[in-house]
């Protein structure tokens, strides 16, 4: 999940049900690392499988072995397997930065989800787990990783946590707790994969060369959801057109399921439909665009009478935005009439502001209707099911990694997917699989498509990465008939990369 607003966690760890605990807080007292080791069985595809889930906190190091951090995880094995060497691992994680692994470890992939509807709204309170019949169990092992500051994972008594916030600092960190707990389960002769979400998606393709390069460890297959690898395509700076050209499908599908658009664009169905945006985005208003004021009075004209024809806003507004529509203003201004707003995460999401008249929505309701659900779930199923004690108060999503640390990138946007391309070009085994949702408006599946094309990747190695496309938003998996399809895009591209 993308950075939006979350809860702070507390700084250092509280009085803890475990006694270990206790000792966190205690100056510089050394942290003892903390298991819960529970015997389960789940129901996916008609089959049981019975599995061991490890809930725990491994302690990160420096050469010198002075504690650093304590990073909380969750991994799930499946039982009676005679030979590692042919199982799957896979490291899992989300975004923000900031987010804990909650969204695709009780979303998709886990051996329980929350319960949401069809649609993928939750239902009232008090919220329900429920059997993940699409958990990724059946093809791989999972082991869900949260980030220092993040879930229950601390610095060290008397570290700063800011030395893990910044995308280096964040790959190292993440990168030497994949390397531990690969060497203590004694699983590197085991296929590896990573799955990330949103700004997971920047970290696993740092992570994919770091741990080459630097580790020595290949892993087979990537997974990326909702992926932003070049933060060009995502930030609506002064002087940077790219956003505007690639959110603009993103906003026409939004239109269309809301019902803003003329009658014969409505009647198109939605890929159809796309494929015209897709065309006039890149070609005559990328265009546009780029000739600045030179652009002809004719040419404004027909370009604002497609940009209005495409997104549903009146052209008098368009001709107010110079052409270029922000994100944080498109969620405001769609819905306006009817005094409301649409999601960022999901804009098929409706929210309601005090202020219709603001220049943008005052939250974002796709988050808004989630957080609940995870948090309550996350909160039962960690201490009632897998019997991990802690006071703590576990950072479903948190500012507190704020200010992250961009420095190395000064000048110029971060950009990590020429660490993806390297990582391929040097492991000739390596697939990528890349989910988008056609109502993401946090990381549009066109700037996806856009980053990919300009890897620059040898001819040879091209097929090398795959996209699936859903009719959900960031979180597709939400949307039941989006999570279907994902569970099976995501077995098949396992199956396929271990061919």
């Amino acid at each position: 999940m993308a950075k939006d607003s979350g809860r702070k966690p507390v700084d250092v760890a509280s009085k803890d049900a475990v006694e270990p605990d206790a000792r966190q807080g205690a100056g510089k007292r050394d942290l003892e690392e903390i298991t819960s080791e529970t015997k389960h069985t789940v129901i996916v595809g008609g089959q049981e499988i019975g599995y061991t889930a490890k809930a725990g906190t491994l302690i990160l190091k420096d050469d010198e072995g002075s504690q650093k951090a304590s990073v909380f995880y969750v991994a799930y094995t499946k039982n009676n397997v005679e030979d590692v060497s042919q199982r799957p691992i896979t490291f899992s994680f989300n975004g923000g930065p900031g987010s804990s692994s909650v969204w695709l470890h009780l979303g998709v992939l886990g051996p329980q989800r929350v319960l949401m509807n069809t649609e993928g709204d939750p239902l009232p309170p008090p919220f329900k787990l429920v059997n993940n019949e699409y958990s990724l169990l059946d093809v791989t092992d999972l082991v869900f990783i949260d980030p220092v500051s993040t879930g229950y994972s601390r610095p060290a008594p008397g570290e700063e946590a800011k030395q893990f916030h910044g995308v280096e600092q964040d790959v190292e960190s993440v990168g030497e707790f994949i390397r531990l707990f690969t060497t203590r389960s004694q699983r590197w002769h085991s296929p590896k994969f990573l799955i990330g979400e949103s700004y997971g998606t920047t970290r696993a393709a740092g992570l994919s060369s770091y741990l080459q390069e630097e580790l020595g460890m290949y892993v087979n297959g990537i997974m990326l959801v909702s992926a932003i690898l070049n933060f060009q395509t995502a930030r609506f700076t002064l002087g940077n057109d790219l956003p505007y050209v690639l959110f603009l499908p993103t906003y026409a599908a939004t239109a269309w399921y809301h019902h803003r658009l003329p009658q014969d664009l409505q009647a198109l169905g939605l890929i159809e439909f796309l494929s015209y945006v897709e065309a006039f985005a890149r070609g005559a208003y990328n265009a546009a665009l780029m000739q600045g004021s030179s652009l002809s009075v004719s040419e404004r004209a027909e370009v604002v009478a497609m940009l209005a024809r495409y997104t549903g806003l009146a052209e008098s507004y368009i001709e107010q935005t110079n052409l270029r529509i922000n994100i944080h203003r498109f969620v405001k201004e769609l819905l306006r009439d009817e005094r409301r707003t649409i999601g960022r995460f999901d804009s098929r999401i409706k929210g309601i502001d005090r202020d219709a008249a603001g220049e943008s929505h005052a939250y974002d309701p796709s988050y808004a209707i989630v957080q609940g659900a995870y948090t309550a779930a996350l909160n039962h199923y960690v201490r009632s099911v897998l019997d991990f004690k802690s006071d703590q108060s576990y950072a479903i999503l948190t500012d507190t990694v704020q200010p992250w640390d961009y420095s190395k990138h000064q000048n110029e946007y971060l950009n990590v997917a020429e660490s993806l391309r390297q990582a391929i070009t040097y492991n000739p085994y390596l697939r990528v699989f890349v989910g988008n949702g056609y109502y993401d408006l946090a990381t549009p599946y066109f700037a996806t498509q856009y980053t990919f094309s300009h890897l620059e990747l040898d001819p040879t190695l091209e097929d090398h990465v795959t996209m699936g496309y859903y009719e959900a938003g960031h979180m597709m998996y939400l949307h039941q008939p989006s999570l279907a399809k994902l569970k099976a895009d995501l077995a098949g591209f396992v199956a396929a990369t271990l061919g």
